[in-house]
């Protein structure tokens, strides 16, 4: 999609390097990144994933640029105002734990969670923490 993106920039009155980050960041991260929950957690070995996600970053950064390939990928991500994509990673990692936090508190998802039940309850036979016993 990055290789795609290029096009873009060749139209007769071309695009800013602001409108080609921005589309670069609506359009290529969701579709990059989606359902990355399901492979990046805490322990694993992800290099791969990483690996070909940096070189997509790289593309990108050139094409908003309109930078040469022999710059360094860091310095252009700076300059492009790209956030590494470890790091964007993890922020959208601790954003999706926090979702069902923000739930109201008698919601199924909530009271299936929970750690801790209310002591005057019996405990829940389908919460979380008891499948995993």
């Amino acid at each position: 999609m990055v290789k795609c993106m290029k096009l873009l920039g060749n139209l007769s009155q071309g695009i800013s390097p602001l409108q080609k980050r921005k589309l670069y960041q609506c359009c290529i991260l969701p579709i990059a990144l989606y359902s990355f929950q399901l492979w990046f957690y805490n322990k694993a070995p992800v290099l791969y994933h990483m690996k070909i996600l940096d070189k997509m970053q790289r593309r990108a950064a050139i094409w908003i640029l309109g930078a040469f390939k022999t710059l360094p990928t860091e310095g252009m991500k700076a300059i492009a105002g790209i956030i590494p994509i470890k790091f964007h990673l993890q922020k959208l990692a601790k954003r999706s734990q926090m979702c069902p936090l923000k739930l109201p508190t008698n919601h199924i998802i909530r009271v299936l969670m929970e750690d801790t039940p209310d002591p005057l309850k019996p405990p829940n036979p389908h919460a979380v923490s008891s499948l995993m016993n």
